[in-house]
């Protein structure tokens, strides 16, 4: 056979054909007088098993290893291997797809989305009384970052904590409060006094739970990053109400 009889029975490219040649997993047959390669049957059989083996998910490194052993034990042993993979992303995408539904059961989309149901129920709750303070956005933004990067412990605890705030109309006025003063700071000097007011009363908003244990570390990147990405009297006051909160512990 020609490789291109070859190929059209086993139901390949002639370019595949070329490709398992070049990694050694179909041998070279025999070149004929005139140059051209001379297949055999056994070369449809190694290549039909090669495609087999590929259709299985299996992949080239794994057809090598398995061709290798004549025996055939591998074989057991890899595709043993192989059911389990897929059986952990039938699981992964079936956990995805669950969380997809509750997402679109949820209704409108945050535009930070997708977060999590839980989070996107709070902003559902907190964005009327919110809407139109560039700090609450940009603190929408931070929550949306940690509800994808904090560990499950630490974003339930931030949750349940902002979840808190939000069903209570005074945490809530008070909230707005300062919002509404570093909003104000955006074009303010370090010097500008409402840096301390704004100060107090976010201290007065940030629940003790959410720096539970040792001092407020302002070198810690996170906070590094939060504060460059803020104008300098706003990140003023927000060191500042940490530092409060810091000085009131025991």
């Amino acid at each position: 056979m020609r490789i291109g009889e070859l190929a059209a029975t086993v139901g390949v490219t002639t370019r595949t054909v070329r490709h398992y040649h070049h990694l050694g997993l179909l041998p070279e047959p025999e070149r004929l007088s005139n140059g051209y390669r001379d297949y055999t049957l056994r070369h449809a059989v190694v290549l039909a098993r090669i495609r087999r083996l590929t259709e299985l998910g299996l992949g080239l490194a794994e057809v090598r290893d398995v061709l290798a052993d004549d025996a055939g034990k591998d074989l057991v042993e890899v595709l043993t291997e192989l059911d389990e993979d897929l059986a952990r992303q039938e699981a992964g995408i079936r956990d995805r797809r669950q969380r997809l539904r509750a997402l679109l059961d949820a209704g409108e989309l945050p535009a930070e989305g997708p977060v999590s149901p839980e989070l996107a129920a709070l902003f559902a709750e907190t964005a009327p009384r919110l809407a139109g303070s560039p700090m609450a956005a940009r603190d929408r933004e931070v929550f949306a970052l940690m509800d994808t990067v904090a560990d499950p412990a630490a974003r339930d605890r931030l949750m349940s904590l902002a979840g808190a705030i939000a069903g209570s109309p005074q945490a809530t006025a008070r909230v707005h409060e300062a919002y509404a003063l570093l909003d104000a700071l955006a074009d303010a000097d370090l010097g500008d006094p409402r840096v301390a007011e704004a100060a107090r009363v976010l201290a007065d908003c940030i629940p003790r739970e959410v720096f539970p244990e040792g001092a407020v570390d302002h070198e810690d990147s996170f906070l590094r990053a939060l504060y460059a990405d803020l104008a300098p009297a706003q990140a003023a006051a927000i060191r500042r109400a940490l530092d409060i909160i810091d000085g009131e512990r025991p």
